[in-house]
């Protein structure tokens, strides 16, 4: 037993140094700091069930913007080829977030193949996504924006207006995208790029079209309005205070739900 302890200290002692050395280059980095709040998830099918009456044709739409998620990894890619700011963990912040957007298109297409697909939201959306491509804002500014002022207004909307299902992809998906849009903008704001009128004009049209089957309602998670103000207000000031209630914890308990509307974590 004498032998066994020993032989596992000196691989202890490693495995300290290798924590403590981690820890110091995540407090040096912010790029760093901001991975480390990742938590680990793994995208599993999903099952149909009820969505808010009133909901059906926009959840169609937000859902077909899922095409949007793995052309963000490429804007990344873009983004990686050209020059970069010189803070510590930048590279390895970006290579991380290209990682989670093929989980992201994976679990929302469990969604897609749970609920279907409009045909012609799907043809709609790949002209919004040719669009974004050919824009000429540099890529990572473009990702950051879609994050913050898009996918941001469209995962509360599946929390409070989807099943079971599109509640637990939101949640998860909203984690990474919380660590994304910190990290892109960051390396926009250090590379000096800022969204002029036209990628607003362009943001503003991709909202104006996933809302715009919704009209006004007494229900907000209803009302286009609500979402289009979401939307403008993370776009110019980063925060929209009509979104916090999204913070709190309006998912089901775990057994309310079936397992196969759970996700599974892990590495």
């Amino acid at each position: 037993m004498t032998k066994k302890k020993g032989a596992c200290a000196p691989f202890l002692l490693l495995t300290l140094l290798h924590n403590s050395t981690t820890m110091t280059a995540a407090t040096k980095s912010p790029y760093l700091s901001m991975i480390a709040k990742k938590r680990p998830w793994q995208a599993t099918p999903v099952s149909r069930e009820s969505v808010v009456e009133g909901s059906e044709g926009t959840i169609f739409r937000a859902l077909a913007l899922r095409h949007l998620e793995l052309p963000v990894r490429d804007l990344l890619e873009q983004g990686l080829q050209r020059d970069l700011p010189s803070t510590p963990g930048v590279i390895e912040a970006l290579r991380h977030n290209q990682q989670d957007e093929e989980r992201h298109d994976e679990a929302l297409n469990y969604v897609a193949s749970a609920h279907g697909v409009n045909e012609k939201a799907e043809k709609e959306a790949l002209n919004i996504l040719k669009a974004w491509n050919e824009h000429p804002a540099h890529p990572i500014l473009k990702a950051a924006i879609l994050e913050r002022s898009i996918f941001f207004i469209i995962l509360p909307f599946f929390r409070f207006n989807g099943d079971v299902g599109m509640r637990t992809v939101s949640r998860d998906i909203s984690r990474d995208e919380q660590v994304h849009v910190g990290v892109h903008s960051l390396v926009a704001m250090e590379l000096g790029e800022g969204p002029g009128a036209s990628l607003n004009k362009l943001r503003r049209a991709t909202a104006l079209w996933a809302f715009d089957e919704l009209g006004a309602s007494s229900n907000k998670w209803l009302d286009k309005d609500f979402w289009l103000r979401s939307s403008d207000s993370l776009f110019e000031r980063g925060k929209a205070e009509g979104l916090t209630e999204s913070r709190a914890s309006v998912m089901p308990a775990f057994f309310e739900t079936a397992n196969y509307n759970l996700p599974s974590y892990g590495r």
